[in-house]
């Protein structure tokens, strides 16, 4: 079994890392540059961006951000919020990025998907999904941060977009994410199960018991922000609380 990423996920709006709740009511938190060196020292395994007002302006805006924490972090760094086009994917790669995660436009042309995979391989094409529970065992995928209803079952959507050549899924639960009650653990088992590749939890860490049941349920690699933004937790603590309930992570 491979090992359980740690990610810390970063998201930006403008010059500034922000935080909200619900992908709502946003607070800056500060530079991201002074929090993803910190992040990195501490002994992350990698780091996700989001622009979350890429829709606005109709593209990603954090070449800049991506360059510069590029210098100085050497992880891998996924890069989400605004990616249209095989064009968008190779700026941001180009930027310094290592991974593209692509929301909006993968179900607006779901061919997208093949052609980012193609050119740049699929371990490069992250399918980022914005996932609200609709029924019991059933979530809808959104877009434009948890805002726009797509009428997609989230599992389908992924199995279909795995097919297409996604080579790892981003699943964030909007009705979680930023509250700290936990990981949606029944929408990490439905689609883990249901996917060969490797799935990243998202939203509502809280506490350490919810790093280990996201585990548990599935997922292959845990991202945070609140608990690591506020200064709740740090890289170290879980990596060590997660080695201590026999989780297969990292040394350092």
């Amino acid at each position: 079994m491979s090992n359980l990423r740690i990610i810390p996920r970063l998201d930006i709006k403008g010059p500034n890392l922000i935080k909200g709740v619900r992908l709502e009511g946003l607070r800056v938190m500060g530079d991201p540059q002074e929090f993803a060196v910190r992040y990195y020292e501490a002994g992350a395994d990698e780091l996700v961006y989001m622009d979350i007002v890429a829709s606005l302006y109709g593209r990603n805006n954090l070449s800049d951000i991506i360059s510069r924490a590029a210098d100085q972090v050497f992880i891998p760094i996924t890069v989400g919020g605004g990616i249209r086009s095989v064009e968008d994917a190779r700026h941001i790669l180009r930027s310094g990025a290592d991974k593209v995660a692509i929301n909006t436009a993968a179900i607006a042309r779901p061919e997208l998907i093949t052609e980012v995979a193609r050119r740049f391989g699929s371990q490069a094409m992250v399918l980022s999904v914005e996932a609200k529970q609709i029924a019991a065992g059933r979530w809808e995928a959104y877009t434009d941060n948890g805002r726009e209803r797509t009428g997609l079952d989230v599992v389908e959507w992924v199995q279909r977009a795995v097919e297409l050549g996604a080579g790892e899924v981003l699943l964030t639960s909007v009705d979680r994410e930023g509250t700290r009650k936990g990981f949606e653990t029944d929408l990490i088992e439905a689609v883990s199960r249901k996917t060969g590749v490797p799935v990243i939890a998202s939203g509502g860490m809280g506490s350490i018991k919810d790093f280990i049941s996201a585990a548990k349920s599935g997922a292959d690699a845990i991202s945070m922000a609140d608990v690591l933004h506020y200064g709740r937790m740090t890289i170290p603590e879980i990596r060590m609380a997660a080695r201590d309930a026999g989780l297969p992570v990292r040394l350092t």
